[in-house]
């Protein structure tokens, strides 16, 4: 293990009582905005207040949402209306989306939101009570326009300090232990000698302890995590330093830096962070096995391969960059092939339950024709495990992509040679069956998906930063439209008819509407799709399903993996339609 870069940095609550220890603070008022829980906010403000200094220490992070939570009464709040504010440097409904889950946190209180049409970075919050009373509030969100490490200008949340005194009040940017531990980091990254060729590392581990703990929210799974978003922006921002230092493009997913893990823990201490370069690990956790069709958790690799044993058929298989086997088997008979496939995220983990139920029930059946490959991704897979061990809850997007850093399905001959990897699973799959259908199964989160310290919205990402309901995507080659459309149609018309998951849809995308605009998605039989032409793939028709599924458990888990069982055997009767009607050709 080598270590690049170690520091800790002084908490920002402990700057604030240095600087309001001083004599010459007495009597001051002081409005500050940081990174920090709740608890330790107002912890600090009762020492402030015990020197002498008034004090109200705000989050920096969401701080409408905030000003709700802890400041407002919702049960006798009848309406509320909420003007927020734009910028030039973001996009239009950035603030908008900063406000979300709020129309969820607010009892039976009505809320309507409207631009201000200003840049002042203030929200406009009127309340009406139930008796009549009308209360105004202006809600401050510092923020600040700079530049990022890759050079890219944006729009970001930042600390800010206001003091009040009798000889004036100041106003003015403060950058908190978070922002600065953030920014050291990611110099420490970028400034290295990585050498010149891919990958430059095994396994490149960022550790951070952060005196902050998670908050959930009284929503779905929806919580104030000052971590999570810790990990998502250095997980994303070190992909885009590598990215511009190999010359690819921002947002390339066929860059191989190596494995990439933020490991963000909590700890009743100074912000601390340890980046070290380290060997990649190839342990298979191990653990009880779960009855299929109820597991509430992800499976362990010992029964996704037991599991795939039982189903039998001839045996393909290839390995991962750690030596890890990604293992597949082919059912032959006299149907139309189909191609199943999940886990080529590995922390979209409902799929791979779904696959395999699946893949049980089209045995059954004399003329099954396809191939399963329930987890193509299993060192991410393995490493998504690992970083649940400490927090359970969170997306963790880190294990998203291969050891070798990349997207597994943007491998090709031409740019990797014969180092496929992970990716030749798929290929062994096309030449074994020849489909026309393949069925991947995807995830994504569950949760609101940030990135504060680099403009708040995941750049490249900015269609899934807020859940809405289980939805498809299909990829087809230019003269494949019609039975694509006939695909989809299929298959929406049988998930439809799953008790409670229409309901379910449209309670999410009532929410995204509310507070991100449009989905930009059509609606199918009450499922949003889109349908695009892609002639990237040797199989003419891809079927990507979409569960938010970044981390469930328990009962959220058992919907998620059923919808993706049953989305697999819709595919698979529809595609036997399409051969009846001569269309495969």
């Amino acid at each position: 293990m080598t270590i690049i870069f170690e520091n800790s940095f002084e908490r920002s609550i402990d700057q604030l009582l240095a600087l309001c220890g001083s004599p010459a603070m007495h009597g001051a008022f002081i409005e500050a905005w940081l990174f920090d829980d709740e608890q330790s906010r107002k912890t600090t403000e009762k020492k402030l207040n015990a020197l002498g200094v008034e004090a109200k220490i705000h989050s920096a992070y969401k701080p409408l949402v905030h000003f709700f939570l802890e400041g407002v009464d919702c049960t006798s709040v009848k309406d509320i209306k909420i003007a927020y504010p734009s910028h030039e440097a973001c996009a239009p409904n950035r603030f908008l989306l900063e406000t979300y889950p709020l129309t969820k946190l607010v009892g039976r209180a009505s809320v309507d939101f409207t631009p201000s049409g200003k840049e002042d970075f203030i929200y406009y919050v009127e309340l009406t009570y139930q008796d009549g009373r009308v209360e105004s509030h202006e809600v401050f969100a510092p923020n600040r326009v700079h530049q990022d490490a890759v050079g890219e200008t944006l729009l970001s949340p930042t600390g800010w300090l206001k003091i009040t005194r009798t000889d004036g009040t100041t106003s003015e940017r403060f950058e908190t232990d978070y922002e600065k531990m953030f920014h050291a980091g990611i110099t420490a990254v970028a400034t290295y000698p990585w050498g010149v060729s891919e990958p430059y590392f095994e396994e490149l581990n960022i550790s951070v302890r952060l005196p902050a703990k998670d908050k959930k929210l009284a929503y779905a799974e929806e919580a104030i995590s000052l971590s999570e978003a810790l990990h998502e922006d250095f997980y994303f921002s070190l992909l885009e330093v590598f990215q511009k230092k190999s010359g690819r493009p921002l947002g390339d997913r066929g860059l191989q830096p190596g494995q990439i893990v933020p490991e963000i823990t909590y700890a009743d201490q100074a912000p601390s962070i340890c980046i070290t370069i380290r060997p990649l690990s190839t342990i298979d956790a191990t653990g009880d096995d779960q009855k299929l069709e109820t597991a509430q958790t992800p499976l362990f690799a010992a029964q996704i391969l037991a599991e795939l044993e039982q189903i039998g058929g001839e045996i393909y298989q290839s390995k991962s960059r750690s030596g890890r086997t990604v293992h597949g088997r082919y059912i032959k008979g006299s149907d139309q092939p189909m191609i199943i496939s999940a886990g080529q995220h590995a922390n979209e983990t409902t799929g791979v339950v779904g696959a395999l139920r699946a893949a049980r029930q089209l045995k059954a059946r004399s003329s099954a024709h396809f191939t399963i490959s329930p987890q193509e991704n299993p060192d991410g897979y393995e490493l998504h495990r690992r970083l649940c061990a400490a927090n359970p809850k969170h997306m963790h997007h880190a294990a998203r992509y291969t050891a070798m850093g990349d997207d597994l399905e943007y491998r090709s001959v031409e740019n990797n040679g014969d180092k496929l990897w992970e990716k030749a699973i798929r290929i062994q799959a096309e030449k074994l069956t020849g489909a026309k259908l393949h069925v991947n199964l995807h995830g994504y989160p569950s949760h609101e998906w940030t990135r504060p310290l680099s403009g708040y919205v995941p750049r490249g990402f900015g269609m899934w930063t807020l859940p809405k309901g289980f939805f498809l995507i299909v990829r087809h080659h230019s003269e494949w439209l019609k039975q694509s459309e006939e695909l989809v149609d299929h298959v929406t018309r049988h998930l439809s008819a799953i008790t409670g998951l229409v309901d379910y849809n449209n309670s999410q995308i009532a929410l995204f509407e509310k507070h991100a605009g449009e989905t930009g998605f059509r609606i199918i039989n009450g499922f949003p799709c889109l349908i695009s032409v892609d002639d990237r793939h040797m199989v003419p028709m891809t079927l990507i399903t979409e569960y938010p599924d970044e981390t469930i458990y328990g009962d959220d888990f058992i919907r998620g993996h059923t919808a993706q069982m049953e989305t697999v055997l819709s595919a698979y009767d529809a595609l036997q339609n399409l051969s009846r009607k001569n269309l495969l050709v």
